[in-house]
């Protein structure tokens, strides 16, 4: 049975009655029924825990009023069962204890069962399914060079000079680990959308650091195999990366039913450059969450203009709400897009 939502029919570019909204990071530590809940559980206790974290995913649909909730979770969770070890050290972000620098590392890579070593995450799905009743669940992943970034830097990254050089010098050791990763990530994928998940996402957050030429070679085809996966499962496969106006061309190429936009290129020139076969995400700034409403509405309505009723865009932001924006600004800026008609 199709599911009668704004947010699945614009992932198909298909007629709606207004435009969906959602955002990236929406359940998190801006909102306090979550930061409560962090005072008892770290977060991968929360992940852990399928009830605490199908909890945390609700919380902005009940109180926000989104066409759709994504499964919390982090891109991150395979390196566990992956061997590579990790933990969220206070304002450090992400550490993996056992990063990845040698061909023997990637050997010593463990295989990964998602059904069972991931099953928490299945499970959450499961009982989300349940409670969302007309609201479509999102669930995701990392993309390939996004995971290998983390595992080989050992944490979060700036310049990525760790998995550059590895790229560049290694070539040998990079593809290895980009074609264990892509089996991994892929499988990962499809168990979410078997457990339930109805659209996924495939989170590359940090391929903008590369250029054209370096993401064809070294990304291209890992992330094609996960994005080409989850669509044999018959679901709407959303690609999202920042700073990636240059690779706008090749991403598409990659796959995806629908494009993330970053705030760095104007929404109506991001969609030509992918052009109209496409669906688009995005793609205000986040840190316009912290504007004056007066300034948020004009460019919330800029980038609707910039859709100009065309079928398949969803409003995003350019990238996660960040830590302390305004719960109510958030709430607004769904209820703006809400009531946005295009005047023809």
């Amino acid at each position: 049975m199709k599911m009668n939502s704004r947010f699945l029919k614009a992932c198909h570019r298909e007629p709606v009655d207004v435009t969906p909204v959602w955002f990236m990071r929406q359940a998190g530590r801006y909102m306090a029924e979550y930061r409560a809940i962090r005072e008892k559980y770290s977060l991968i206790e929360i992940c852990h825990h399928p009830e605490i974290a199908a909890e945390v995913t609700l919380q902005p649909v009940r109180a926000l009023g989104v066409d759709a909730a994504i499964l919390f979770a982090d891109i991150l969770l395979p390196a566990i069962p992956l061997g590579v070890g990790l933990e969220f050290s206070k304002g450090e972000g992400p550490v993996l204890q056992n990063p990845i620098r040698t061909m023997e590392d990637v050997k010593n890579l463990r295989p990964v069962n998602p059904e069972v070593d991931l099953g928490y995450v299945m499970d959450a799905i499961r009982i989300l399914r349940g409670e969302l009743k007309d609201i479509p669940l999102i669930g995701f992943c990392g993309a390939p060079f996004t995971v290998a970034s983390y595992m080989i830097e050992g944490g979060s990254s700036r310049e990525f000079l760790k998995t550059k050089t590895m790229m560049y010098s290694d070539p040998q050791t990079w593809h290895a680990l980009m074609e264990k990763l892509s089996v991994v990530l892929s499988d990962y994928l499809v168990a979410q959308i078997r457990a339930g998940a109805q659209t996924v996402q495939v989170f590359d957050s940090w391929v903008g650091a590369l250029n054209p030429q370096d993401y064809q070679e070294f990304v291209l085809p890992y992330s094609q195999k996960i994005l080409q996966d989850a669509k044999k499962e018959n679901v709407p496969v959303i690609h999202f990366g920042t700073n990636t106006t240059t690779l706008l061309p090749l991403m598409k190429q990659a796959g995806g039913d629908v494009l993330g936009l970053d705030w760095r290129i104007p929404l109506d020139d991001g969609w030509k450059l992918l052009g109209d076969d496409v669906a688009v995400q995005g793609n205000l700034d986040p840190t316009l969450l912290f504007a004056p409403l007066p300034e948020i509405k004009k460019r919330v309505h800029d980038i609707l203009d910039r859709a100009n009723g065309k079928l398949g865009h969803i409003f995003n932001l350019g990238h996660g709400i960040l830590q302390h924006t305004p719960v109510d600004t958030v709430k607004a800026v769904v209820d703006m897009v809400h009531e946005y008609r295009v005047d023809k």
